[in-house]
Protein backbone atom coordinates (compact mmCIF):
# COMPACT_ATOMS: atom_id res chain seq x y z
CA UNK A 1 0.00 0.00 0.00
CA UNK A 2 2.35 2.04 0.72
CA UNK A 3 4.94 1.46 -2.11
CA UNK A 4 1.37 2.25 -4.43
CA UNK A 5 1.05 5.45 -2.58
CA UNK A 6 4.79 6.19 -3.27
CA UNK A 7 4.50 5.75 -6.77
CA UNK A 8 0.30 6.95 -7.08
CA UNK A 9 0.03 9.61 -4.32
CA UNK A 10 0.42 12.66 -7.55
CA UNK A 11 -1.97 11.25 -9.79
CA UNK A 12 -4.50 10.20 -6.67
CA UNK A 13 -3.76 14.22 -5.19
CA UNK A 14 -4.54 15.45 -8.55
CA UNK A 15 -8.14 13.35 -8.73
CA UNK A 16 -8.83 14.55 -4.86
CA UNK A 17 -8.47 18.22 -6.14
CA UNK A 18 -10.04 17.91 -9.13
CA UNK A 19 -13.12 16.11 -8.02
CA UNK A 20 -13.47 18.91 -4.86
CA UNK A 21 -13.24 21.56 -7.79
CA UNK A 22 -16.11 20.11 -9.76
CA UNK A 23 -17.95 20.06 -6.30
CA UNK A 24 -17.17 23.18 -5.45
CA UNK A 25 -18.49 24.61 -8.92
CA UNK A 26 -21.63 22.62 -8.70
CA UNK A 27 -22.42 23.60 -5.32
CA UNK A 28 -22.02 27.48 -6.06
CA UNK A 29 -24.24 26.82 -9.34
CA UNK A 30 -26.96 25.30 -6.90
CA UNK A 31 -26.79 28.28 -4.32
CA UNK A 32 -27.97 30.69 -7.38
CA UNK A 33 -24.28 31.44 -9.05
CA UNK A 34 -22.89 30.64 -12.61
CA UNK A 35 -20.96 27.18 -12.39
CA UNK A 36 -17.69 27.25 -13.87
CA UNK A 37 -18.64 25.30 -17.25
CA UNK A 38 -21.96 27.01 -17.56
CA UNK A 39 -20.11 30.56 -17.80
CA UNK A 40 -17.49 29.08 -20.19
CA UNK A 41 -20.21 27.44 -22.34
CA UNK A 42 -22.16 31.05 -21.59
CA UNK A 43 -18.92 33.21 -22.71
CA UNK A 44 -18.14 31.14 -26.02
CA UNK A 45 -22.00 31.53 -26.89
CA UNK A 46 -22.05 35.05 -25.99
CA UNK A 47 -20.30 36.23 -29.74
CA UNK A 48 -21.59 33.78 -31.69
CA UNK A 49 -25.21 34.81 -30.18
CA UNK A 50 -24.36 38.74 -31.07
CA UNK A 51 -23.35 37.70 -34.80
CA UNK A 52 -26.60 35.76 -35.30
CA UNK A 53 -28.60 38.65 -34.01
CA UNK A 54 -26.85 41.07 -36.31
CA UNK A 55 -27.15 38.75 -38.99
CA UNK A 56 -31.24 38.61 -38.47
CA UNK A 57 -31.56 41.99 -37.93
CA UNK A 58 -29.84 42.47 -41.20
CA UNK A 59 -31.84 39.68 -43.40
CA UNK A 60 -35.27 41.65 -41.35
CA UNK A 61 -33.87 44.98 -42.59
CA UNK A 62 -33.41 43.64 -46.21
CA UNK A 63 -36.70 41.59 -46.75
CA UNK A 64 -38.12 45.13 -45.42
CA UNK A 65 -36.18 46.96 -48.27
CA UNK A 66 -37.19 43.91 -51.03
CA UNK A 67 -40.71 43.94 -49.60
CA UNK A 68 -40.66 48.12 -49.46
CA UNK A 69 -38.94 47.95 -53.22
CA UNK A 70 -41.91 45.66 -54.69
CA UNK A 71 -44.49 47.53 -53.07
CA UNK A 72 -43.11 50.62 -55.13
CA UNK A 73 -42.35 48.54 -58.04
CA UNK A 74 -46.13 47.71 -57.79
CA UNK A 75 -47.30 51.40 -57.18
CA UNK A 76 -45.37 52.41 -59.67
CA UNK A 77 -46.84 50.10 -62.24
CA UNK A 78 -50.62 50.60 -61.39
CA UNK A 79 -49.62 54.14 -61.90
CA UNK A 80 -48.11 53.72 -65.33
CA UNK A 81 -51.30 51.87 -66.42
CA UNK A 82 -53.28 54.57 -65.09
CA UNK A 83 -51.76 57.28 -66.78
CA UNK A 84 -51.53 55.00 -69.83
CA UNK A 85 -55.16 54.39 -69.65
CA UNK A 86 -55.88 58.66 -68.83
CA UNK A 87 -53.53 59.23 -71.61
CA UNK A 88 -55.61 57.17 -74.28
CA UNK A 89 -58.98 58.27 -73.11
CA UNK A 90 -57.04 62.33 -74.12
CA UNK A 91 -56.47 60.66 -77.21
CA UNK A 92 -60.11 59.32 -78.15
CA UNK A 93 -61.36 62.10 -76.79
CA UNK A 94 -59.83 64.57 -78.77
CA UNK A 95 -60.11 62.01 -82.10
CA UNK A 96 -63.85 61.63 -81.45
CA UNK A 97 -64.27 65.56 -81.01
CA UNK A 98 -61.92 66.41 -84.42
CA UNK A 99 -64.45 63.94 -85.80
CA UNK A 100 -67.35 65.63 -84.69
CA UNK A 101 -65.91 68.96 -86.13
CA UNK A 102 -65.22 67.39 -89.30
CA UNK A 103 -68.63 66.01 -89.45
CA UNK A 104 -70.32 69.19 -88.76
CA UNK A 105 -68.04 71.13 -91.64
CA UNK A 106 -69.20 68.44 -93.68
CA UNK A 107 -73.08 69.06 -93.17
CA UNK A 108 -72.56 72.72 -93.55
CA UNK A 109 -70.60 71.32 -97.10
CA UNK A 110 -73.94 69.08 -97.79
CA UNK A 111 -75.91 72.10 -97.08
CA UNK A 112 -74.01 74.46 -99.53
CA UNK A 113 -74.28 71.12 -102.10
CA UNK A 114 -76.79 69.12 -101.51
CA UNK A 115 -76.46 67.48 -104.98
CA UNK A 116 -73.29 65.79 -103.17
CA UNK A 117 -73.89 61.68 -102.41
CA UNK A 118 -70.81 61.51 -100.28
CA UNK A 119 -68.62 58.98 -98.54
CA UNK A 120 -66.60 59.38 -95.39
CA UNK A 121 -63.05 56.58 -94.77
CA UNK A 122 -60.41 56.97 -93.01
CA UNK A 123 -57.14 56.92 -94.17
CA UNK A 124 -55.15 53.71 -93.28
CA UNK A 125 -52.08 53.83 -95.34
CA UNK A 126 -49.82 56.20 -97.35
CA UNK A 127 -47.66 55.09 -100.30
CA UNK A 128 -43.43 55.27 -99.25
CA UNK A 129 -42.88 55.60 -103.27
CA UNK A 130 -40.99 58.41 -104.81
CA UNK A 131 -42.99 58.40 -107.54
CA UNK A 132 -46.19 58.83 -106.39
CA UNK A 133 -48.24 60.59 -103.96
CA UNK A 134 -50.92 58.51 -102.94
CA UNK A 135 -52.39 56.77 -99.85
CA UNK A 136 -54.98 54.18 -99.26
CA UNK A 137 -58.31 54.40 -97.36
CA UNK A 138 -60.38 51.96 -95.71
CA UNK A 139 -63.63 51.68 -97.97
CA UNK A 140 -64.46 50.59 -102.07
CA UNK A 141 -66.38 49.48 -104.46
CA UNK A 142 -69.22 47.65 -101.45
CA UNK A 143 -69.38 51.46 -100.07
CA UNK A 144 -70.42 52.18 -103.65
CA UNK A 145 -67.17 53.97 -104.23
CA UNK A 146 -65.70 54.23 -108.32
CA UNK A 147 -62.81 54.77 -110.13
CA UNK A 148 -62.33 58.13 -111.12
CA UNK A 149 -64.36 59.80 -107.46
CA UNK A 150 -63.07 62.84 -106.23
CA UNK A 151 -61.68 62.85 -103.10
CA UNK A 152 -62.03 66.14 -100.82
CA UNK A 153 -61.65 67.36 -97.48
CA UNK A 154 -64.66 68.24 -94.92
CA UNK A 155 -64.10 71.81 -96.18
CA UNK A 156 -64.43 70.99 -99.87
CA UNK A 157 -60.81 71.54 -101.01
CA UNK A 158 -59.46 68.94 -103.23
CA UNK A 159 -57.40 66.39 -102.22
CA UNK A 160 -57.21 63.63 -104.88
CA UNK A 161 -59.26 61.32 -107.21
CA UNK A 162 -60.16 57.17 -106.63
CA UNK A 163 -57.15 55.69 -109.04
CA UNK A 164 -57.45 51.93 -107.70
CA UNK A 165 -60.65 50.40 -106.24
CA UNK A 166 -60.90 46.88 -104.24
CA UNK A 167 -64.02 45.71 -102.25
CA UNK A 168 -63.17 47.23 -99.16
CA UNK A 169 -60.34 49.44 -100.09
CA UNK A 170 -59.60 52.39 -102.10
CA UNK A 171 -56.24 54.32 -103.54
CA UNK A 172 -56.25 58.01 -103.92
CA UNK A 173 -53.64 59.63 -105.62
CA UNK A 174 -53.28 63.19 -104.20
CA UNK A 175 -53.75 66.38 -107.02
CA UNK A 176 -49.69 66.48 -106.57
CA UNK A 177 -49.09 63.08 -107.47
CA UNK A 178 -47.58 62.96 -111.52
CA UNK A 179 -50.19 61.21 -112.85
CA UNK A 180 -52.75 63.70 -111.76
CA UNK A 181 -54.63 66.50 -113.74
CA UNK A 182 -57.83 68.98 -112.68
CA UNK A 183 -59.57 71.58 -115.08
CA UNK A 184 -58.99 74.56 -112.98
CA UNK A 185 -60.37 78.47 -112.69
CA UNK A 186 -57.87 80.66 -111.92
CA UNK A 187 -58.17 84.20 -109.89
CA UNK A 188 -61.19 86.71 -110.51
CA UNK A 189 -61.06 86.44 -114.29
CA UNK A 190 -61.96 82.90 -114.05
CA UNK A 191 -58.69 81.81 -116.32
CA UNK A 192 -58.79 78.21 -117.43
CA UNK A 193 -55.77 76.03 -116.97
CA UNK A 194 -55.08 72.59 -115.97
CA UNK A 195 -53.28 71.35 -112.37
CA UNK A 196 -51.16 68.51 -112.91
CA UNK A 197 -48.58 67.12 -110.90
CA UNK A 198 -44.92 67.44 -112.01
CA UNK A 199 -42.18 65.33 -109.94
CA UNK A 200 -40.02 68.32 -109.25
CA UNK A 201 -42.88 70.12 -107.56
CA UNK A 202 -44.35 67.18 -105.63
CA UNK A 203 -40.81 66.83 -103.77
CA UNK A 204 -42.33 69.91 -102.54
CA UNK A 205 -45.62 69.48 -101.91
CA UNK A 206 -46.96 71.64 -104.78
CA UNK A 207 -48.63 71.19 -108.18
CA UNK A 208 -48.32 72.89 -111.83
CA UNK A 209 -50.42 75.49 -113.14
CA UNK A 210 -50.43 75.08 -116.84
CA UNK A 211 -51.94 75.00 -120.30
CA UNK A 212 -53.22 78.47 -119.75
CA UNK A 213 -54.74 80.61 -122.44
CA UNK A 214 -52.43 82.63 -124.61
CA UNK A 215 -52.63 85.51 -123.01
CA UNK A 216 -53.60 84.44 -119.51
CA UNK A 217 -53.42 86.76 -116.44
CA UNK A 218 -52.22 85.40 -113.17
CA UNK A 219 -50.67 86.52 -110.35
CA UNK A 220 -49.35 85.33 -107.05
CA UNK A 221 -51.97 85.06 -104.55
CA UNK A 222 -55.00 83.71 -107.04
CA UNK A 223 -57.24 81.30 -106.18
CA UNK A 224 -57.16 77.64 -108.02
CA UNK A 225 -60.70 75.92 -107.80
CA UNK A 226 -61.78 73.73 -109.94
CA UNK A 227 -63.42 74.38 -113.61
CA UNK A 228 -65.68 71.45 -113.19
CA UNK A 229 -64.15 70.55 -117.03
CA UNK A 230 -64.31 67.09 -118.11
CA UNK A 231 -67.05 66.06 -115.15
CA UNK A 232 -64.63 64.23 -112.91
CA UNK A 233 -64.91 67.01 -110.42
CA UNK A 234 -67.43 69.40 -109.41
CA UNK A 235 -67.37 73.31 -110.18
CA UNK A 236 -66.14 75.46 -107.39
CA UNK A 237 -64.25 73.03 -105.69
CA UNK A 238 -60.70 74.30 -103.61
CA UNK A 239 -57.97 73.50 -105.59
CA UNK A 240 -55.35 75.97 -103.54
CA UNK A 241 -53.42 79.07 -103.68
CA UNK A 242 -51.03 80.69 -106.42
CA UNK A 243 -47.55 81.14 -104.61
CA UNK A 244 -45.49 81.73 -107.98
CA UNK A 245 -45.65 82.68 -111.86
CA UNK A 246 -42.79 81.43 -114.00
CA UNK A 247 -41.93 81.08 -117.60
CA UNK A 248 -40.84 77.41 -119.40
CA UNK A 249 -37.38 77.22 -120.21
CA UNK A 250 -38.18 78.48 -124.08
CA UNK A 251 -39.37 81.76 -122.26
CA UNK A 252 -42.34 81.94 -124.13
CA UNK A 253 -45.43 79.86 -122.01
CA UNK A 254 -46.20 81.10 -118.49
CA UNK A 255 -46.78 78.81 -115.73
CA UNK A 256 -47.59 78.48 -111.95
CA UNK A 257 -46.70 76.84 -109.14
CA UNK A 258 -49.93 75.95 -106.62
CA UNK A 259 -49.84 75.29 -102.80
CA UNK A 260 -52.72 72.77 -102.39
CA UNK A 261 -55.38 74.22 -99.63
CA UNK A 262 -54.85 71.04 -97.85
CA UNK A 263 -52.37 70.03 -95.33
CA UNK A 264 -51.99 66.20 -96.58
CA UNK A 265 -49.95 65.63 -93.16
CA UNK A 266 -52.63 66.23 -90.91
CA UNK A 267 -55.46 64.20 -93.14
CA UNK A 268 -56.99 61.54 -91.13
CA UNK A 269 -60.51 61.39 -93.16
CA UNK A 270 -61.76 62.19 -96.29
CA UNK A 271 -64.94 62.23 -98.14
CA UNK A 272 -65.61 60.24 -101.66
CA UNK A 273 -68.28 61.94 -103.87
CA UNK A 274 -69.83 59.26 -105.36
CA UNK A 275 -72.46 61.33 -107.77
CA UNK A 276 -72.94 65.26 -108.12
CA UNK A 277 -74.90 67.23 -110.41
CA UNK A 278 -72.63 68.01 -113.52
CA UNK A 279 -73.29 71.94 -114.81
CA UNK A 280 -72.76 71.88 -118.79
Amino acid sequence: MRDYLRKNGIRLAIIVLSVALLVALNTAASNGKTGFLHNMTGVLEAPVKKVLSSAVNAMNTIYGHIFEYDSLLAENESLRSQLADAQQSARDGIEASEENERLRKLLDLRDAHNDYVMESSKIVLWSSSNWSSSFTISKGASSGIELGDPVITEYGVVVGQITELGTTWATVSTLIDVDMSIGAFVGESGTSGMVVGEYSLMKKNQAKLTYLADGAQIFVGDDVLTSGSGGAFPAGLVIGTLTAVKTESGGQLEYGVVDPGVNFSQLVQVFIIKDFTVVE
